[in-house]
């Protein structure tokens, strides 16, 4: 990538991370922190990676997204929105009960969702079926996914893992988001899923570690999934809870509690600067 291509990642990232505070404030619920912890991936990956067209968002030729950790759809949304799949000034209707946009992604009310997703171990699940039908079918797409370190604790993923390596799906690419907290604290001390990376390799997974913030590496990463050839990846993101907002980094008391007025315009505030900063070395 061009230090260009990089600058307008970092400040398209700055806007979703943005319009993730404008929903859950404006929703009164969410989950802000896992949004904010995968604001770098979900952008990289509308804005660079998946294959997808916002006027034809089901056409068959299209790249896949599961996001298994669909409490954390505000950070889908803003991506989703922003690249035109429906109106961004949409977003603050999140979670109000005439809404297309429920607290979890429907596929059968929002464009661009390609699976509904909420209940935690089964999204990668859904896309290891996604990707059997794509070698069925003798197509190119791929399909990736984003699952939670906590979600990890569910027995049902890794027998998706044990079905992805058996049937060489080398056309799926997950991403665990290592943000290292849950709703319920830390997760080494609710439930220990580490070493996740070697567990996957246990199954017969290419595993990749990196920054989950570092869109250098990020692009490596997915270009590394997309050469690999006879097996699945799983790209280990290491990130932070509440990435980009000071006071709900590495809090787990942000998982799933929205901020108030006066913590929203600091959140907000905190953004907007760096939006500033972003603008200026993008000319």
């Amino acid at each position: 990538m061009t230090q260009n291509e990089l600058d307008f990642l970092k400040l398209t990232a700055l806007k979703v991370r943005r319009h993730i505070i404008e929903q859950v404030f404006n929703a009164k619920s969410g989950h802000p922190g896992g949004s904010l912890s995968i604001a770098d991936l979900v952008t990289y990956l509308y804005f660079r990676e998946i294959k997808a067209d916002p006027m034809n968002p089901a056409d068959p030729g299209r790249d896949r997204f599961v996001l298994s950790k669909g409490h954390c759809a505000p950070a889908l949304y803003a991506a989703l929105a922003m690249r035109g799949f429906f109106p961004e000034e949409d977003l603050v209707t999140l979670r109000k009960v005439d809404s297309y946009l429920e607290g979890h992604p429907s596929s059968r009310e929002v464009p661009g969702v390609d699976i509904s997703t909420g209940s935690l171990g089964q999204g990668i699940s859904n896309a290891v079926g996604a990707a059997i039908a794509g070698k069925l079918d003798r197509r190119d797409y791929r399909v990736y996914c984003i699952l939670g370190d906590g979600e990890c604790e569910e027995g049902q993923v890794w027998e998706a893992a044990m079905c992805a390596a058996h049937y060489d799906l080398d056309n799926l690419c997950c991403v665990v988001d290592l943000n290292r907290l849950q709703i319920d604290g830390e997760t080494e001390k609710v439930m220990n899923p580490n070493p996740i990376g070697e567990k996957f390799a246990a199954f017969g997974w290419n595993v990749i570690q990196i920054d989950g913030h570092d869109f250098g590496e990020i692009g490596s990463a997915f270009r590394a999934a997309a050469d690999e050839k006879g097996c699945p990846t799983v790209i280990i993101a290491e990130t932070v809870k509440g990435k980009g907002v000071s006071f709900m980094e590495n809090k787990a008391s942000w998982h799933g509690v929205a901020p108030n007025a006066e913590e929203t315009a600091k959140a907000l505030q905190e953004i907007d600067n760096e939006i500033k900063k972003a603008e200026v070395q993008n000319g």
